[in-house]
This record gives C-alpha cells, structure tokens and sequence, in this order.
C-alpha cells in the first residue's frame, strides 16, 4: 500500500517522561516496558526508566515525569470500522435497547416519554432495539407505535442500523400503503394478509432519510438522517469524548459519503477533531474519487482518505444478510445481494486497478464467496502482494474461504460486540451454523490476521468488552457459542484491536503499537487485561487517553 503523506507539523509539546506498572507494547517482540520517553507527539524512547532517563540526557531533553503508578498503558486501541457521526446522532436519540428495555410497552413507555418533551411535530427517533432480545421475540408495529404519537414521525432504528419499524404516520404521510412496491435493496413489511407492519429494511428508509447525499441503487443502505451542520458538529464531539473514553485514539468510519466528509472537514477546521480518522468513500462516489486523483491514501495525521466501501449483502441482525434458501428462522427471508457478481466485480476491478484498497460489507457465505471471487479476479489481473483488501464483518465465511482469503491477503474485520449482543440471535437465525458467527479462532488457525472493531453505533466502543468476547465468546445472557477453537487468546484479542487494526487502515508505520518513532497514542488501563481472568477484561476501567502525547480523556 502507499505510504500516507503527513502535512502537518509535529505537536510541540513538553517531552514527557511516563512511567507505569506495565507497558504493553504490541511490538513485534510483544514487549513490555516500564517507562516511555515522549516528545513533539511522538514516542522517543521506550524501555526502563533509566533507558529513558538516559534517551533524555543525550538527546538534551528535560522532561516533566508522569507516574501512572499501578495503572497499566496499551496502545490506542484502533476502531477501523465504525460510524461516529452515525453514533453521535444515537446518542441524541432514545436509548431503546436491552439495558433499557426488554419488551415493546417497555419501548413505548420510553418513547411516549420522549414525546411528551418534545416540541409538537418534531419527530420521535428511538435506536438499539434488537427483536430476539425482547420478551416478544419480534419486533413492534406500526399499532404499537402509533400508541406513542399518530401526529408525527416514530422511527424505531433496530440495532443493526440496517431499518427498524415506523408508526402509521411515517407511512401515510410518505404515501406507502398496502400497494407500495418495495424499492431496489429495500422492504416494507407486510402480514400474512398483505398489511404494512411498520418494518422496513435498508433502501425502504428513503423515507426518512431521503436519497439526497447517498445514491441508493446497490451502494448500501441510506441511514444518513440530515440534520443542520452545527447539530451534526455537536454529535460528532458527543461521539468522540465516548470513544477516548473507551480508550479509542483512531477510527476508521466505513461509510463516509459528502456529509461525513464534509463534517470531518469543518471539525478539523475549527479544530474539535481530537482523534485520528481514515475515511471509507461509499462506493458510489468511487467515480467522484478517481476523477479527483484519489488513487492512495491521502491526508495528514488526523484526517486521512483510506479507501472505499462497498456493500455485497445486508445485516444478520435485521435478517436481510443474503441466504438463497431462506432463513430458518423465517424461511420467507432470504435477504439480499446488493449487487449482481458481475457489477460488483467491476466495481472492486476499477478500485484495485487504481491502487484503492475496498472494505466490503459481507455477512453471509453466499456474499462473502463473490467478494472472495471478485477479489481473486483483480488480483490476478493486477497482481499486488500488499492490497489490503478487506471484508467487513465476515461474519459466516467458510472454512475453505478462509483458506483463499489467507492466500488473497484478505483481511477480515470483524466485531466481537455483534457476538456478544445477539450472537443466540444469529443461531435462532440460521441454524446451527450460527455457532460459528465470528469464527476469529479458524481465521488465526489459517495465517488469516485478525482485525477487531466495534460497528459503533450497532455497538458502543469499548474495546475491553470486545477483546473480552474474543477471549470468551460468551453472550450477554451467559452462552457460549460455538466451540473453543473459535477462541483466540488475550494477547492476539489485544493486538486484533490495536497493531491489525493500524494494518488494516494502512496506517501501521506510525500507529498501533508502542514503538520508537511512533505516535504516543495510548490508553491507561486500570488492571493488566493480559493478566486477570478473562471474563474481568471487560470490567478494567479507562482511566486515561493520549493522542499525540497529549491526554484526551481522563475518567472522572
């Protein structure tokens, strides 16, 4: 891959001398350290500290000396597949998911409450519902939320992002009835008997969102609600202060179309963009990307482009991932593909002829097979040791896919969280091959490097819950799925989510791991995440977060 072209200068800060219990490297010797010399942003040297103390008094430096006593420092943790605007714009929402509510009245209550604060006509958005989750077992109608408004607009996002379910309002004030076709890579759900439920699915939420900034056709699904700039500003720093709180320092947003470009552009402008972000142009703006010159990577420390995003399928969670034979669950579900084998090859084609490394959303076997086979096509094509391309989520690839990505150098990123909210889910989904859902341990068996991320906002980012699950993949309610070859251990969870996530951004020359040259970008844990009981990683408290030599985030 292009080595990223870095404008700007390095921070002047105060050299720092840092000192902690433990500090996990993650270089390629797994080190660990006691000590941490920084200057300008940067880390100068790493060991003991009397190491560092002597780096100091050659390089003529007199820095100020931090102690972080018993607390133990990991590198940043890396979140390359996320949606922080996305998650910002949640987190203004009504938190509808099963830390608050386990049934639909309890769901309605939520959102009537909601609606009683709120101006009249505005509408009344919920978010993180999951249906399996739910006393129920299904999702809500359209009856059920027009119990908490008939004069406005009630959209209920399901967990996954990819739909959810509106009130009667929504419907009828768009003009969708009983006889509305469903629009291309899109549902509006109906009953036995042919009425409207209230769930929609991917491009069906062009009723709320618009096509205006996202050309639907079969580039994904359209979840961009618009709201004014300063209000989208204002989301995307509640966003940020949650992930430093995690111990976030970089994020790679796998959906960026002119309004996540344009807001990261106006944050770094008046300078509110506290972490690092590589951008994953949506597919359809690939034309746009190659008519500008955008053939590498481009950009400065902390905005940077990396690639584009495509999508081959939908999501297990709201069951539009794409299984010809129907889901077992439902077997009049069969998702969907977004493009036919052929238009999505050319796509991945044009990219990888001009140097572009793609991040691909594929759930299913049947989509992950026509990313795979897309991918072998190109490369045979245009041969290159070093493309990076990637599968997102990846989540029920087979064992003899698993083989052809090592040999492709194709790099799965996957989310643990996803297991651990509704990893049953996915079982009760499809069968029994849903034990396998995240097979993290298969793709370390077969010299496939291992990437970690949070989804966010399908999941909140902290990263200890997501490596806890690597280690354990026990689920929310107590299960263990699958069998323990599925496992990975503590120091490969640990690494997935730092140094591959770095590999799989691009971005490893200056980031992911604790090294000489390198950005201090680093979290300061509470307890060793390699040294207490697996089912406690999840429970270490982030105490602090550094970008650049600098704390970020410090926990009340």
């Amino acid at each position: 891959m292009r080595k990223l072209t870095a404008f700007d200068r390095p921070a002047q800060t105060a050299p720092r001398l840092v000192t902690a219990r433990a500090i996990h490297t993650v270089d390629p010797a797994s080190t660990t350290a006691t000590a941490m010399l920084l200057d300008r942003g940067r880390i100068l040297a790493i060991g003991s500290a009397a190491d560092c103390e002597a780096a100091a008094d050659a390089a003529g430096l007199a820095p100020e000396r931090i102690d972080l006593g018993d607390a133990v420092v990991v590198p940043g943790f890396i979140d390359p597949h996320a949606h922080p605007l996305m998650y910002g714009q949640m987190m203004t929402w009504v938190d509808c998911g099963p830390a608050k509510a386990g049934s639909i009245p309890e769901i309605v209550a939520l959102l009537k409450a909601a609606a009683d604060e709120l101006p009249e006509g505005r509408p009344v958005r919920g978010y993180g519902y999951e249906h399996r989750n739910l006393v129920e077992q299904r999702h809500p109608t359209r009856f059920e939320l027009d119990e908490v408004a008939t004069d406005r607009e009630v959209y209920l996002m399901n967990a996954s992002g990819h739909g959810g379910v509106v009130n009667s309002y929504t419907l009828d004030v768009n003009g969708v009835d009983r006889e509305t076709p469903n629009p291309e890579g899109g549902e509006f759900f109906r009953d036995a008997e042919g009425e409207l439920t209230g769930e929609l699915s991917d491009a069906a939420c062009n009723i709320l969102t618009g096509v205006h900034g996202v050309k639907i056709g079969h580039h994904g699904p359209n979840f961009h609600l618009a709201d004014e700039p300063e209000e989208h500003l204002r989301q995307l720093d509640l966003a940020t202060q949650r992930f430093l709180a995690g111990g976030v320092t970089t994020i790679g947003d796998a959906q960026v179309s002119r309004r996540e470009f344009d807001m990261y552009l106006r944050s770094a402008e008046a300078g509110r963009l506290e972490l690092r972000v590589s951008m994953y142009l949506l597919s359809h703006l690939l034309d746009d990307a190659l008519d500008m010159g955008l053939v590498g990577q481009f950009g400065n420390a902390h905005l940077s482009f990396a690639g584009i995003k495509l999508y081959a399928d939908g999501t297990l969670g709201g069951w539009t991932a794409y299984f010809p034979d129907g889901y077992v669950g439902d077997p009049c579900r069969t998702g969907q593909l977004y493009h036919e084998p052929a238009e999505y090859a050319e796509l991945v084609r044009r990219a990888h002829a001009a140097g572009l490394q793609t991040a691909t959303h594929a759930q299913s076997p049947t989509a992950i097979e026509m990313v795979v086979s897309a991918i072998e096509a190109a490369l045979a094509e245009r041969p290159d040791d070093d493309a990076r391309h990637r599968i997102e989520h990846c989540g029920l690839p087979t064992p003899e896919q698993i083989v052809r990505m090592a040999a492709a150098g194709i790099r799965p990123v996957n989310q643990p969280q996803h297991y651990y909210n509704w990893g049953e889910g996915v079982e009760e989904a499809i069968g029994t091959p849903g034990e396998r859902f995240n097979p993290l341990g298969e793709f370390e068996a077969a010299g496939v490097p291992i990437t970690i991320s949070s989804d966010a906002p399908v999941a909140d980012p902290i990263p200890l819950e997501a490596i806890q699950t690597a280690v354990t993949r026990v689920t929310r309610r107590g299960h263990q799925l699958g069998s323990d070859d599925l496992r990975v251990s503590a120091e490969a969870a640990l690494r997935a989510h730092t140094y591959e996530g770095a590999v799989s951004l691009g971005r490893e020359d200056d980031l992911g791991s604790l090294e000489v040259g390198k950005y201090a970008d680093f979290a300061v844990l509470a307890d060793d995440p390699l040294a207490v009981a697996p089912e406690r990683i999840a429970q270490i408290a982030v105490l602090e977060t550094w970008v650049g030599g600098e704390p970020r985030h410090r926990a009340a």
